[in-house]
């Protein structure tokens, strides 16, 4: 899937493989995962049922409401600023790449849906990059039985 803008990024698949870190370890994450008694193994199974997905800048995917997608430009401002320094540093990077080059092929952000509650799971540096500079993300949207 493309996104349009002045600048463009072809969004892919990601890889769950490449994401257990933030399964395992991402302390404000863990909660949802309790609610919902995902474990990983039902994650990976669940994941290639996952589709891609547009995304405009918003509390809601489908309907529903998205926990840690903070999607307001102040949001992101104040989050951004209380990240570490490497966080900054590979957000600037993948912006001056596509300032540099006009267009990027990023691996989708990914969304977590179970019932009637979502949590971006991973990519929130890349989903901003989009909204940042008036794109439409997708991202690769899993529901979880």
């Amino acid at each position: 899937m493309f996104s349009a803008s002045g600048h463009t990024i072809r969004w892919l698949k990601p890889d769950i493989g490449e994401e257990e870190w933030e399964f395992l370890n991402h302390p404000d994450k863990q909660g949802f995962y309790r609610r919902h008694d995902i474990e990983w193994e039902r994650l990976v199974v669940a994941f290639d049922r996952g589709r891609l997905e547009a995304y405009p800048r918003s509390d809601r995917i489908v309907g529903i409401v998205v926990s840690g997608a903070y999607h307001t430009y102040d949001d992101y401002a104040t989050y951004l600023a209380k990240a570490k320094r490497g966080y900054r540093k590979s957000y600037s990077a993948m912006e001056d790449a596509l300032q540099r080059a006009g267009t990027l092929t990023l691996k989708a952000p990914i969304i977590l849906c179970c019932r009637e509650e979502a949590l971006l799971f991973s990519g929130y540096r890349r989903l901003c990059l989009a909204w940042n500079y008036g794109m439409v993300p997708y991202v690769w949207l899993v529901t979880l039985p």
